[in-house]
């Protein structure tokens, strides 16, 4: 797993200079100086606007007595979505505007639950930490 996780932090960054250069390229530098910087306000704001009414969510579920694990994970998906929109670059946008999508997060959430109880159940995110 910490293999994978070198490998991403070293070929996404890669792919990005490349995707950044070609869009420079393509439509000139400042439109896609003015595109990053678009993409990192709208993210903010989508993920602050996203992230109260999921923390609302939270407090609801936690006074009825329900264990909120479904907003929880919204809220993870939210703040890495937030994450990726702000780092520069149209690949990490594009993963970032998905997660903050909800409709987009309903199909990501059950793989990211079978990740979870893989690591957790493995103890590989013991090995990550090394």
């Amino acid at each position: 797993m910490r293999r994978i996780f070198s490998l991403l932090f070293i070929v996404i960054p890669a792919l990005e200079i490349v995707v950044l250069v070609l869009s420079g390229q393509a439509i000139g530098v400042w439109p896609t100086f003015a595109l990053i910087v678009a993409t990192g306000i709208i993210g903010a704001f989508l993920a602050k606007r996203q992230g109260i009414y999921t923390l609302q969510r939270v407090k609801d579920e936690l006074m009825r007595g329900h264990i909120p694990s479904d907003a929880l994970l919204d809220g993870v998906c939210i703040l890495v979505g937030g994450m990726l929109l702000l780092t520069p670059g149209f690949i990490t946008d594009t993963v970032g505007f998905m997660l903050l999508l909800p409709l987009a997060r309903k199909k990501i959430k059950p793989w990211l639950v079978r990740l979870f109880k893989w690591m957790f159940y493995t103890k590989t995110w013991m090995y990550i930490r090394k």
